[in-house]
């Protein structure tokens, strides 16, 4: 997974293609493109019998112009990195900093393209392709641009909950000073738990726990496990967070209706 941090300091993972991918979707786009040059060329063998031989070599020669570089180019600048081949496997062109690519990087890869894929037969790309870690090919590489998982598997959310035996405790316990901070790297430990390793997990259980510790009185029961005890406190604090924010919205819509009823006067 490639980790890309934009100007707004918001990191943004990206999955790059594997090889495999890369290849069957360029597969499927050369197909696509191949079978449009022989129609136009079939069309065009019908339609102009009257025309000599260097006017059909010119119509021969625009109609591959047209198949392999204008059509991908065109392509990929309005779906802003897609093909027909790219939606089949889920990839999408991005640029290095994760943007959408623009004309030039379509153009660049388009001009490109032709050479590495097509006059070489593929030769080139592929040779690239596999001595780079991102599966770039020479294209990617001149207009600075890699191929990314546009479909991805979708995480299952972890439920934060209170475990039973403690609800009692949570419920009276003061938990109003909890940094904002502090409860998001729990609740993030939390959902990332079943990730790690189980010596991570449980030394940085520990520790998010002792410092939450410092802001929860009374201390919880005995014996409770320090996942258990964040779980409740990040789940108690949530409901309240919840029932705090319907109440003053609740306020607020009062507040307003009864300013609606309040006599104008000129």
């Amino acid at each position: 997974m490639s980790s890309i941090i934009t100007g707004e300091a918001v990191v943004l993972e990206l999955r790059p293609a594997s090889f495999g991918g890369r290849a069957l979707g360029l597969f499927i786009d050369v197909a696509c493109h191949g079978v449009l040059l022989v129609a136009i060329l079939i069309g065009l063998t019908s339609a102009g019998g009257d025309l000599d031989e260097a006017a059909e070599r010119a119509l021969v020669l625009c109609s591959v112009v047209f198949c392999l570089v204008v059509v991908p180019v065109a392509v990929e600048t309005l779906s802003r990195g897609s093909s027909l081949g790219k939606l089949a496997t889920g990839l999408r062109v991005v640029r290095e900093d994760g943007g959408a690519i623009r004309f030039r990087h379509a153009v660049i890869r388009g001009l490109t393209g032709f050479l590495e894929i097509y006059l070489t037969l593929g030769g080139l790309a592929l040779a690239v392709s596999l001595f780079n870690d991102k599966s770039r090919r020479l294209g990617d590489l001149m207009a600075g641009t890699y191929a990314v998982r546009s479909r991805v598997p979708v995480e299952r959310a972890v439920p934060i909950f209170v475990p039973p035996w403690l609800r009692a405790w949570v419920e009276s316990a003061d938990i109003g000073r909890l940094p904002d901070a502090t409860v998001r790297r729990a609740a993030q430990f939390l959902r990332q738990a079943g990730r790690m390793t189980p010596l991570s997990r449980a030394g940085l259980a520990a520790s998010i726990a002792t410092e939450l510790a410092a802001y929860v009185a009374p201390p919880p029961p005995p014996g409770t496990g320090p996942e258990d005890y964040l779980s409740a406190v990040v789940a108690e604090r949530r409901q309240r967070e919840l029932i705090r924010l319907t109440r003053s919205r609740r306020r607020n819509a009062d507040v307003g209706e009864r300013l609606q009823r309040l006599p104008f006067t000129g």
